[in-house]
């Protein structure tokens, strides 16, 4: 079965502007904010601008990438090479997603992508968690800004927790929960059927020689990026008031001196207060100056790079809710659990 099989017409998906709710709630918003603050919505733009010309060489490529990937009939490739024994697909998961370079924002669109390809549950979950949480760059840094032991236990955590996501999501599966990834709204592989790991893959790379391929590589490119680019924008929005009004010696006095809840509420608290993995590095470092446990700072950082409110956001958009429940249930006890066994380990 051909791509263009498997795109019939193609889904009439225009970007609409008016009427579309993120739009609207993210102007109210920024309304809301302009009247109340000015000077803070001044900077709330400017920071959106800013992190949208950050992320924006991932999201092209992202974005770019899944477009390429569906016209060309690589997407089908891609799902069959996850498609093999399910805990050998869950461990490349976890590894690459602990070796991609990036964000638990600019993550989605991949994450996107692979549903839509027909990529199993399991090994896209392992990816979405432990992807965020490191990667190589992220690694160096903070090495030099925290320690190496923080930065391996860190890596080995994003691992852990990833290849564990995945084999919930098994379990799940097996007992036949989670049979549906996408919403509807969301499924970016219109009119997409269930994918076959052994049906013939019709791979064509020179996909814009023919009209009609190159059409399901515009419309892909473009209703993929606007779905996701507006839910981007609205989290960085959010994220710029977190910023504001989030003061960081708050949240030292709540994690702060060790006591038994000290990384429960860690993993809490990283939740709203997280920005992105590399501003909180020196973050960590002070709060660790400031008598924080060495458990509770690798829940904050863990449930923060998984489960903050605009990474939460995106995730939101894109799959149903069990699965954004587990999701954040994933990211949030797993770093509560990674929290306890670090701190365990770095007293003995």
């Amino acid at each position: 079965m051909t791509i263009l099989q498997n795109t019939q017409n193609l889904c009439d998906r225009r970007v609409n502007l008016r009427g579309d709710r993120v739009i609207g709630l993210l102007a109210l918003l920024m309304t809301s904010l302009f009247l109340a603050d000015w000077g803070q919505a001044i900077e709330s733009l400017r920071f959106v601008g800013a992190s949208v010309l950050q992320i924006a060489p991932f999201f092209t490529a992202a974005v770019g990438f899944a477009a390429f990937a569906k016209a060309s009939g690589i997407d089908r490739l891609i799902a069959r090479a996850f498609s093999g024994a399910p805990f050998v697909a869950v461990m490349a998961g976890s590894l690459a997603g602990a070796l991609s370079p990036f964000c638990s924002c600019g993550v989605i669109p991949l994450i996107a992508a692979m549903l839509a390809s027909g990529v199993p549950l399991a090994p896209v979950m392992a990816f979405c968690i432990a992807s965020p949480i490191m990667d190589p760059e992220m690694f160096i840094l903070t090495a030099a800004g925290i320690s190496m032991e923080f930065a391996v236990a860190k890596t080995l955590t994003a691992v852990a927790m990833g290849l564990l996501s995945g084999i919930a999501v098994l379990a799940l599966q097996k007992s036949g929960y989670l049979l549906q990834s996408l919403k509807p709204k969301a499924d970016t592989g219109c009119g997409r059927t269930a994918f076959d790991p052994l049906a013939p893959v019709d791979i064509d790379m020179r996909f814009w020689k023919d009209p009609a391929k190159r059409t399901v590589f515009w419309d892909q490119a473009r209703t993929n990026g606007f779905f996701l680019g507006k839910w981007m924008a609205l989290a960085f929005f959010i994220e710029s008031l977190m910023i504001a009004y989030l003061p960081a010696d708050a949240i030292a006095a709540l994690v702060g001196s060790e006591n038994a809840l000290a990384i429960p509420l860690a993993a809490l608290v990283g939740i709203p207060a997280y920005m992105n993995g590399y501003a909180a590095i020196p973050m960590i470092s002070g709060l660790l100056t400031l008598g924080m446990s060495p458990g509770a700072a690798l829940s904050f950082t863990t449930a923060g790079a998984v489960s903050s409110i605009p990474a939460a956001l995106a995730v939101y958009a894109l799959v149903r809710r069990p699965i954004f429940v587990l999701y954040l249930g994933l990211g949030t006890f797993g770093a509560i659990g990674a929290g306890y066994l670090y701190q365990l380990i770095t007293t003995i």
